[in-house]
């Protein structure tokens, strides 16, 4: 069996466009990409990828998938061959193993501390929120920064109280294992095996992976004195690798793929600063030196960055280094330098949102023009010096892939730094063929795929697909599968259908309309429904996943269900995720002053409407089998009662039918 967590690996490494781009030509029509589709003949493409959700679907003969599933369909591999193809294709090695108790355990682990840690977010949000000491001191902190609170709120902000054990004691109450609250550094263990909370006395900015669960915690201290750490975070743990993860990209992926750019910054402040300004596609190292995960994580959402750096030029420096790796990785780098030792933060709360985005705008430079300059500035008229800026200069450029870049760099670089082309060429050459010869040196694994043998017995994962997932259609026909059978569509699935395509789309976020707005769309909507019962049998799988994960504070993904083993749940997912047109950027650019609103920004009305329409569908049920209980032989007194019922559930008919702008006429 291939290990869980290299399957996990590769299915977050594997690249939708990438390895569609291997079979189909796409090319680019607003935030998608189209294609002829390969499983079919057509003329004109209809076939789609949406990089930003990692999904395929064609609008003509409707198929639909993640990466997995275009190799398993197009190749007609199985899910341990096109598990290993895709691990061959983006060089991971593929662990087999047999899955022992041990590891079955391990696994159950890794899902608790997934839970303790969204216990611990919604701990302390509310001690920011609902005690004397949390408004006095942390959220008076954060206002006092500007935070608005949608905010506050948006980023799940909160507050750790200053006491020893709070957070500790709490946890034992709620049931949590003592060793999880120290492994995941909620806690820090004594000589004597006691815990005490390891964020007393800070504000808390959790950190979310790209999907949006919570897997650490970074804390400030709002104390004075030089020896307390400004900055407490989470240690690494099963679930939190700090070079794996960027702060904020949970919020700014959807925003960097739009805007086609992603502002790389230091801190969480930063991020959050942004977010209030307006701009939304940014996301924070957290103070780390930049990880080559980390850039492969920007890199599957957009190639360009702008890094903004503070005014400090020892920072500058320091981290030019750093910035070479994202020339490597073929991103398009520019830079940002803020006035007068600013940072984002600062300087977007000393000139104001608009003034902010105008100066990101307009202030950006080409990363290699910017180290080139920043580099003579200290070299002077130094000679030795300036040999070294040039060298160092031309080792940058060295590392980006794309020629047509390279040749436009040597020549401006050539202009700045007063030296022939043809030396910066013969430099760059050098350094070309010497790194050429180390790689060399090194063992390399072969690049050439070979066809994967048969599978083995315990080659398949736990989650496996059924059976006949894997059949050809021939198969499927000798085993009286009808692969193409086709339900109809009423108006009853249709509404089925629209609340789980909401829920899909807009699950995690949050009901402003209601409350403290602080509750996402999953649980309400769900709450709204108890009393209604699904009759699809694929709505209702998803919705008893929902209702499952609810129950542990969760909201799941989209991406859960499309690479669900069931195909009707997969290809439900696909089908009410996908979208087949994109608007034109030519309606809103400033050039027509046409703005064409979005779904998401009529979210209250979509919600409503959907919990409206299959309500109002529920009392004409049962108003039909009232009125079949009184075509019965029923006493009088029987029948006034009936009657009555009747009447009632007419009125909210009408009612809900008025809500819905409808005009009841019986």
């Amino acid at each position: 069996m291939i290990a869980k967590e290299t399957i996990e690996k590769v299915l977050d490494t594997a690249r939708i466009e990438e390895v569609v781009g291997d079979f189909v030509d796409l090319k680019k029509r607003g935030t998608s990409l189209i294609g002829n589709c390969p499983f079919h003949n057509e003329k004109t493409p209809s076939f789609h990828v949406s990089v930003a959700k990692g999904i395929y679907k064609c609008f003509g003969c409707g198929v639909g998938g993640d990466s997995l599933k275009f190799i398993m369909e197009l190749e007609k591999f199985t899910y341990p061959e096109a598990i290993r193809y895709l691990g061959n294709k983006y060089g991971i090695e593929i662990e087999e193993i047999e899955r022992s108790p041990a590891q079955i355990a391990a696994q159950d682990k890794r899902e608790s501390l997934y839970i303790l840690n969204q216990w611990a977010s919604k701990f302390f949000k509310q001690n920011l929120w609902e005690t004397d000491f949390g408004k006095s001191i942390g959220l008076s902190y954060f206002k006092e920064r500007g935070y608005r609170e949608d905010i506050i709120k948006k980023f799940e902000l909160g507050y750790s109280p200053d006491q020893w054990t709070t957070l500790v004691d709490e946890a034992k109450k709620a049931g949590f294992h003592e060793s999880f609250l120290a492994e995941l550094g909620l806690a820090i263990e004594r000589d004597d095996k006691s815990l005490y909370d390891r964020f007393r006395g800070r504000v808390i900015f959790p950190i979310h992976n790209l999907t949006g669960r919570v897997i650490g915690f970074g804390g400030r201290t709002l104390k004075t004195e030089k020896s307390v750490a400004k900055y407490v975070n989470s240690p690494e743990s099963e679930i939190y690798h700090k070079s794996d993860v960027l702060y904020g990209l949970n919020f700014a992926k959807k925003a960097i793929m739009d805007a086609d750019l992603c502002y790389l910054v230091e801190g969480y402040a930063d991020v959050i600063a942004m977010h209030q300004t307006g701009v939304e596609n940014v996301v924070s190292s957290s103070g780390t030196s930049l990880t080559t995960g980390q850039i492969k994580l920007i890199s599957r959402f957009t190639k360009n960055v702008v890094i903004l750096y503070d005014g400090d030029a020892a920072g500058i420096k320091a981290s030019l280094r750093g910035t070479d790796m994202l020339l490597e990785e073929g991103l398009n780098v520019k830079v940002l330098l803020f006035p007068d030792g600013n940072d984002p933060d600062s300087y977007a709360k000393q000139v104001g949102s608009s003034a902010f985005k105008e100066y990101i705008q307009k202030n950006q430079e080409d990363f290699i023009f910017y180290k080139t300059n920043i580099l003579l500035k200290d070299a002077k008229d130094d000679p030795i010096k300036r040999a070294e800026v040039i060298r160092e200069v031309v080792t940058s450029i060295a590392l980006i892939p794309d020629e047509i870049k390279v040749s436009v760099f040597i020549r401006q670089c050539s202009s700045l730094l007063d030296i022939e082309e043809r030396i910066l060429l013969s430099e760059l050459n050098k350094i070309r063929l010497g790194k050429a010869k180390a790689q060399d040196k090194k063992s390399v694994q072969s690049k050439g795929y070979q066809t994967p043998s048969a599978p083995l017995a315990g080659d398949f994962p736990a989650d496996m697909p059924p059976a006949d997932f894997f059949l050809t259609e021939d198969e499927k026909k000798e085993a009286g599968i009808d692969s193409h059978a086709t339900q109809q569509l009423t108006s009853e699935l249709l509404q089925e259908r629209e609340i789980v395509r909401i829920l899909l789309n807009y699950g995690r976020e949050l009901v402003t309309w209601e409350g403290d707005g602080d509750i996402p769309v999953a649980p309400y909507l769900l709450g709204s429904l108890d009393d209604i019962e699904f009759e699809d049998n694929t709505c209702h799988k998803i919705i008893i996943e929902f209702q499952k994960q609810a129950e542990n504070f969760e909201v799941p993904d989209a991406k859960f269900f499309i690479s669900s083993p069931d195909q009707d749940v997969a290809a439900l997912a696909i089908d009410c995720i996908a979208s087949k047109y994109e608007i034109s950027p030519n309606w809103n650019d400033d050039k027509r002053k046409i703005y064409v609103t979005q779904e998401i920004e009529h979210l209250k009305e979509l919600v409503i409407q959907a919990i409206y329409r299959i309500k109002k569908r529920k009392f004409s049920r049962e108003m039909h089998k009232v009125r079949e209980e009184m075509k019965k032989n029923l006493s009088a007194e029987d029948l006034e009662i009936e009657l009555h019922k009747y009447q009632k559930l007419k009125e909210a008919e009408k009612m809900l039918g008025q809500l819905l702008g409808n005009i009841v006429i019986k």
